[in-house]
């Protein structure tokens, strides 16, 4: 007997549990699999390779950040509840997806979404968007819950098998849970390590960044996620909570920062960064001011009369 090639696809896979399952889905739908993993500063990093293993799927990581940070400054479609543009970033994937398919010469779109899940992104109407935004109508599937979704063009044709998809809709991952049981699941990133555009504390933070700052750039953004943060006439102090933090603002100095702390005894470490160019005596009387304020309030033990230790 002939053996039929499988048709080739490619998932959009983020190693959490939606996307491995769809994974398990699609395969057994007839559906060969390639795996693209995007990586940015607003991904928290994880052993996606060793994910992808377990459930022997192949994966190329992309690394996204610099798209990213231009869809953060400017997105054509908005932010959803905090300062996340879900919809231009999913397109952005999908325009990677769309490259790697004709490379590969895929036939077909994996995603692990489900309808209602996320409000902004997983409605209907978005996921119809997305398709007809990318021109990828009847090029994606959702396999948990396609049997609620228009048929891919794969489907229509009875190129693979439609009765092992789901029709999975809302927030309770009850179902998923139960299925990723029964297919003996067990590793897969938490739901709460998702991108950090959509926790409020971090899109805060970026949102005083971008009003302050609208040319930043990735390492700025690398500021956001260590240390306290306290903005003054656009310049930008950084406080170390404990000496770990101290030393990760002490890794993210760079030429044109200063780098204050108590000199003599133990305290915060303060990253002082600013975008323009000041180098009068004024400014650096300030920047002491500021600096001598911040390390009184967060030092634990500190002199009555203390210098300060500066670096730029």
């Amino acid at each position: 007997m002939k053996k039929i090639k499988k048709i080739k696809g490619i998932v959009l896979f983020s190693g959490g549990l939606d996307s491995v399952l769809a994974v398990k889905l699609a395969e057994k739908s007839g559906l060969k699999l390639i795996g693209l993993h995007f990586k940015s500063i607003f991904i928290p990093e994880a052993d996606i390779k060793e994910i992808a293993e377990e459930i022997n799927l192949p994966v190329k990581i992309i690394e996204i950040t610099s798209e990213q940070i231009k869809i953060v400054k400017k997105p054509r479609f908005g932010y959803g509840k905090n300062l996340n543009p879900c919809l231009d970033c999913r397109l952005l994937m999908l325009e990677h997806a769309k490259r790697e398919m004709k490379k590969q010469k895929a036939e077909i779109i994996v995603t692990g979404e489900v309808v209602g899940q996320r409000p902004f992104s997983q409605n209907r109407n978005s996921l119809a968007f997305l398709e007809k935004t990318s021109k990828l109508k009847g090029k994606i599937l959702r396999p948990l819950s396609a049997k609620l979704l228009p048929l891919t063009d794969l489907e229509k044709k009875s190129l693979i098998k439609r009765d092992v998809f789901l029709g999975i809709k809302g927030r309770s991952r009850q179902i998923q849970l139960k299925l990723a049981e029964d297919l003996g699941i067990k590793r897969f990133l938490s739901p709460a390590g998702g991108c950090l555009l959509t926790n409020p504390s971090f899109a805060q933070r970026l949102k005083q960044m971008v009003e302050n700052w609208p040319d930043f750039n990735e390492k700025d953004c690398l500021l956001l996620k260590v240390g306290r943060h306290f903005w003054e006439d656009k310049v930008l102090f950084v406080v170390g909570r404990d000496f770990q933090e101290n030393k990760q603002i002490g890794q993210l100095f760079q030429k044109g920062d200063y780098l204050i702390s108590g000199k003599g005894f133990p305290g915060p470490s303060i990253l002082v960064r600013f975008k323009q160019k000041k180098d009068n005596k004024e400014f650096l009387e300030f920047i002491q001011s500021k600096a001598k304020e911040l390390i009184s309030r967060y030092a634990h033990k500190k002199p009555l009369v203390f210098d300060l230790k500066i670096n730029y």
